[in-house]
């Protein structure tokens, strides 16, 4: 008989540890696989990542709702609009002669498991926080336009806000690799084709590995042009010190030949 399951993956906008959300939600999570830790409770799952995206499985839009506003969003009935999120309905199809087929439009398993359930919501949170990531180079690239064009103000300044932002975007593209985990495969998927299969299907649907590869590009392009800027403002400032120095021991050799001619 075919079951219907809802699935939906949100981008909280509070940063929470995981035991915070355990406190707030009542829960316990457990181990699942790599960066991923579960919640059960029946027939309901509730999937937490460490790069702040909840997912939840099976649930009832309402209990939804109220357990978003004990995580801090007070619009949580308006999260469609303020919140990124992706959902992804599940359906459980036992006649299905492959162990799982993926479309744009729903996820087919012939059989529901925890496992499938977390690997679903895994790469479904992965495809979240990387759409974090992509709004946020928007405001990068505005703000990189801002400090480029800058031409008044002291160099100093514009020195040191150039090298912040160039930091800020080593740290960004440092977090992308290590939070979301998109290079790694988990670890259990060397040892289970069918799971490893359902991975793979997802992420390629999904198209992370062509998403985190431009948003990379992009950054890398961003560092790039920072890092130039920063060092022909250097170059500029190293001239200035050098006929800063030219003109002092011209004024000296002025003030010995005054004071040689004197004596």
């Amino acid at each position: 008989m075919s079951q219907n399951i809802s699935l939906i993956s949100i981008s909280i906008p509070e940063l929470l540890k995981r035991d915070e959300i355990e406190t707030r939600l009542d829960c316990s999570f457990k181990k699942g696989i790599e960066k991923a830790f579960y919640a059960q409770y029946r027939d309901t799952y509730l999937v937490y990542t460490p790069f702040n995206v909840l997912t939840f499985i099976n649930w009832d839009k309402e209990e939804m709702l109220k357990a978003l506003v004990k995580l801090g969003m007070e619009d949580a009935h308006d999260f469609e609009h303020r919140s990124l999120y992706q959902d992804y309905p599940i359906l459980i199809e036992p006649s299905l002669e492959l162990t799982c087929k993926i479309t744009n439009e729903h996820i087919v398993l012939k059989e529901a498991s925890t496992l499938s359930f977390i690997i679903i919501a895994l790469v479904i949170s992965q495809s979240v926080g990387l759409e974090k990531h992509e709004k946020d180079l928007e405001k990068h690239f505005a703000r990189s336009r801002r400090l480029l064009g800058m031409t008044q103000g002291r160099s100093l300044i514009k020195r040191s806000k150039l090298a912040q932002f160039a930091k800020e975007l080593t740290f960004i593209r440092h977090a992308m690799l290590t939070d979301l985990f998109l290079l790694d495969k988990p670890n259990i998927l060397w040892d289970n084709a069918d799971a490893e299969n359902l991975y793979n299907h997802l992420a390629s649907i999904l198209e992370l590995k062509d998403r985190f590869e431009i948003v990379e590009f992009k950054l890398n392009n961003l560092k790039d042009d920072i890092s130039r800027v920063l060092n022909l403002i250097n170059h500029k400032h190293s001239e200035f010190l050098e006929w800063i120095i030219i003109i002092l021991i011209g004024i000296e050799i002025v003030v010995m030949t005054v004071e040689f001619f004197k004596h």
